[in-house]
């Protein structure tokens, strides 16, 4: 019979795993509120991305109940749901290193997006942050309550190579919080890995187990029923 120390882990990760697909999915859905800064560094594709991975860890979760409460001599549902799971762990890993990768090209990245922001959105920024320009004193810069045409002026005559600069201009305001957000993002994502593959490990130790107790079963039956000495 299979210990209820093993079935307690296997049931711990099964239910961090609905966990996971749970958060996810309200993140998507969260997430999808009107804020300009986060519209800009979460794009509709990675909170879709966030959807999809809910539902497939909530799927798993469902299947492996039906997996689990299936008599003994009935593994394959069990064996099915590691198949899943590495269909998850694919997706999870496929999708986390996707945003991690961005992330580390986010300063020229993001400098496309924030030129197809439209204007009060970009003043926005500015007046946020307190700077002028993307790279420079002249890129994608707009009048507003803090760029004013004397500040815009002081900006312009600034040195963007300059690292004491750096302060005068939205770049590195912009990615100090894209970088957060993303690195939250693919951290969390690739959090929900070691769900997976715990789940998949114990799994595989169910069906080792189950498998056990009928090979002995059989083996007791040819004895006429009686156990070992």
């Amino acid at each position: 019979m299979v210990s209820k120390k093993l079935m307690g882990f296997w049931a711990f990760f099964d239910i961090c795993l609905l966990a996971g697909g749970v958060i996810s999915i309200v993140f998507s859905f969260i997430y999808r509120k009107t804020d300009i800064l986060l519209n800009l560094t979460i794009s509709k594709a990675d909170l879709t991305a966030a959807l999809v991975l809910g539902v497939m860890l909530c799927f798993t979760f469902l299947f492996s109940i039906g997996a689990v409460v299936q008599k003994n001599h009935i593994t394959i549902g069990l064996v099915i749901l590691n198949y899943i799971l590495i269909v998850d762990a694919i997706a999870v890993l496929s999708v986390g290193t996707f945003i991690w990768f961005f992330s580390l090209r986010q300063r020229n990245e993001f400098h496309v997006l924030y030129l197809e922001l439209p204007q009060s959105s970009r003043q926005f920024i500015q007046d946020k942050f307190s700077c002028c320009g993307y790279f420079n004193g002249s890129d994608a810069v707009e009048p507003s309550n803090f760029c004013t045409p004397s500040q815009i002026a002081f900006t312009n005559s600034l040195d963007p190579t300059d690292v004491n600069n750096a302060a005068n201009f939205c770049v590195g305001k912009v990615t100090a919080f894209t970088d957060y957000t993303l690195n939250q993002m693919f951290s969390s994502c690739y959090g929900f890995m070691p769900i997976i593959l715990g789940l998949l490990l114990f799994s595989l130790c169910v069906i080792n187990k189950r498998k056990e107790d009928e090979r002995f079963k059989k083996i007791d039956a040819k004895r006429g029923g009686k156990g070992f000495v």
